[in-house]
């Protein structure tokens, strides 16, 4: 080649060859030159409504360096591009994807979601090589035809759309591990869905689904299974042939029992929280001896078998919020139990001389009454009701006030009122335990003030309270409040005086967020919050409370677990299940608060 006749002495650069064009100048053209050199292309988060059609022309368009190689220069010529094989085009306003991306065939993932999409192009078939497609959070409806053609999809996250049927086609997807499908308005789900051979993860949660079909016993591989947040009165018993089956999420459904699962050898977790389950049939624990999580919270049980203790790798059992009066003692033998949540209950005496122990208290208790009573067979004998101690104090259908004991006991009575007589003898006795729970109280009764000076324990739980008045302030000697199962919305202000207060309980409440005064609580030892409505965890506001050790936070609406939490190093008791957030996954939950801690701590930006 000749050199140029503008005489600056430099060789003429290669034009690009017939049929290509050159690359146009764009406000995205720095990212898509990178992508030229690394196979990426994430343009996430730049309010575009439409994608610029340099994206679709990056594997084909001439890069703007290949414009001044010599030809001399061969080993960095323009044909050494880079196939786009990643392209990110998450949190944009884009309405829909052309059938253009088809002439980016190397893609192997494409991720979409937080977008406003209605459909998918039928192009997008032809990426053969695609294997994780992600296109949560838009409005989409169905799926185009093609789309089962993806022979090596391995994940398709489909999460926050408003697809009302899942077309049969998904059984194609043999290759299919993730599949991602909650949050959608699905009633039921294809029996092809049983062919998807290689599925590891299927989560179908927060639907409308009444029925699950009978070839969910062909998954075979499948390790995780939520279908929480549904509408099943049953489950299939072919759920019980899912042998991989390690995490199994049915909470806040219509289910009546207790799943029969005689082939789920592999399952560490059993959530079935917030149901109809009213029996726990022996044979269905007979085949749950590899559980160490079993969520039972919220149901309507009045009894649980002996049985329960063949389940020897419990770390977790919760039986909170049930109908019971009694458990078997003889849970108080298994070795690994850490967390037995027994609240909501109306088991006698629990709250003054048991519960406020947490886990430890109440298994030390269960197992000195096997030994008061060794010999004990029968299942009936080996019920325990938790007592009061020293012994429960005298009372009548009128309530009690007991002196030796100085505690006011009026509760179990459905009443709506507390009764005036009982206030005089209570405050010569200068009472220190109040007990007014499972009544029908709408507001607390204001002659409680009277007895300000001298209590420190006040359980006002399982009524109908929708507010708790600011003048209860007075009771500055306050050590531990229940007011659990109500409608309470929020906390007074000028509660901010409670200073020796050490346990408050909240759970089964309306708050959409912790009250601020509990932050001012410097002495809170035990916050349970459990089945409440709460969004958020204020961090800066955990670490105002120095000698935290109990946080329940289970079943409430967190999306979103910040890693400065791990912070918290106070806790030695973290419950977060329940909740809507991905991540920490279950699998890191269980195991344990200190490991817990650790991992959100590594998460934290530096």
């Amino acid at each position: 080649m000749s050199r140029s006749e503008d005489g600056d002495g430099g060789r003429s650069p290669l034009k690009p060859p017939a049929g290509l064009q050159e690359l146009e100048p764009t406000e995205d053209s720095t990212a898509v030159k990178k992508a030229v050199n690394s196979g990426q292309l994430n343009l996430s988060n730049q309010g575009l409504t439409a994608v610029p059609e340099s994206v679709w022309r990056v594997n084909i368009d001439i890069p703007e360096e290949a414009k001044t190689v010599s030809e001399d220069d061969i080993e960095v010529g323009w044909w050494k591009q880079t196939d786009l094989v990643k392209l990110i085009l998450a949190y944009n306003k884009l309405e829909e994807l052309p059938n253009e991306i088809k002439q980016l065939p190397a893609l192997t993932v494409v991720d979409v979601h937080r977008n406003v999409l209605t459909s998918l192009p039928p192009a997008i078939g032809e990426l053969e090589n695609l294997q994780k497609l992600n296109v949560g959070h838009n409005k989409l409806t169905t799926f185009p035809p093609e789309m089962f053609q993806l022979g090596r999809l391995m994940s398709l996250n489909v999460e926050h759309n408003d697809l009302t049927e899942l077309p049969e086609g998904i059984g194609e997807f043999t290759r299919l591990e993730e599949l991602n499908l909650s949050h959608n308005k699905l009633t039921t789900l294809p029996y092809t869905v049983g062919h998807l051979a290689k599925l590891k993860t299927l989560d179908v949660s927060n639907n409308q689904i009444t029925s699950l079909p009978s070839s969910m016993g062909m998954l075979k591989a499948v390790k995780i299974l939520d279908a929480s947040y549904n509408k099943l009165p049953e489950v299939p018993t072919e759920v019980g042939d899912m042998q991989s089956l390690e995490q199994l999420y049915l909470q806040h459904n219509a289910l009546s029992v207790l799943p029969l699962l005689p082939g789920c050898s592999s399952l560490k977790e059993l959530h079935v929280g917030q149901n109809r389950i009213t029996v726990l049939p022996p044979d269905h624990l007979d085949h749950l001896t590899s559980v160490t999580v079993l969520s039972m919270g919220g149901n309507k049980l009045t009894q649980v078998p002996e049985e329960i203790v063949n389940l020897q790798g419990l770390q977790r059992l919760d039986l909170a919020n049930n109908d019971l009066t009694a458990v078997p003692y003889r849970i108080g033998t298994l070795t690994f139990l850490e967390t037995l949540s027994l609240t909501g209950n109306l088991m006698r005496g629990m709250w003054k001389d048991v519960l406020r122990r947490g886990t430890p208290g109440i298994l030390e208790f269960l197992r000195s009454r096997i030994r008061e009573d060794p010999s004990a067979k029968d299942a009936t004998d080996s019920i325990a009701v938790l007592p009061s101690a020293p012994a429960t104090p005298p009372s009548s259908a009128a309530g009690a006030v007991a002196a030796e004991y100085r505690s006011l006991d009026y509760s179990n009575k459905k009443a709506t009122e507390v009764p005036v007589t009982l206030w005089e003898t209570a405050q010569e006795a200068g009472v220190t335990t109040i007990n007014f729970s499972n009544n029908v109280l709408t507001e607390v009764p204001s002659k409680i003030l009277l007895l300000a000076k001298t209590v420190t324990e006040l359980n006002l739980a399982f009524n109908k309270l929708t507010s708790v008045p600011v003048e209860l302030h007075i009771m500055e000697n306050l050590i531990r409040l229940d007011l659990s199962n109500n409608a309470i919305s929020t906390l007074p202000s000028g509660w901010y005086t409670f200073v020796k207060l050490r346990e408050i309980g909240l759970a089964c409440n309306q708050l959409k967020e912790v009250p601020a005064v509990v932050y001012q609580w410097a002495n809170l030892q035990n916050l349970l919050l459990a089945y409440n409505q709460i969004g958020a965890i204020d961090v800066a506001g955990l670490l105002r409370l120095p000698k935290l050790t109990r946080l329940d936070l289970q079943f409430n609406n967190i999306r979103q677990v910040p890693p400065e939490l791990g912070n918290v190093q106070t806790l030695k008791s973290l419950q977060l299940g329940g909740n809507p957030f991905k991540n920490p996954r279950p699998a890191i939950l269980t195991k344990g608060t200190s490991a817990l801690l650790a991992y959100l701590r590594d998460r934290i930006p530096t």
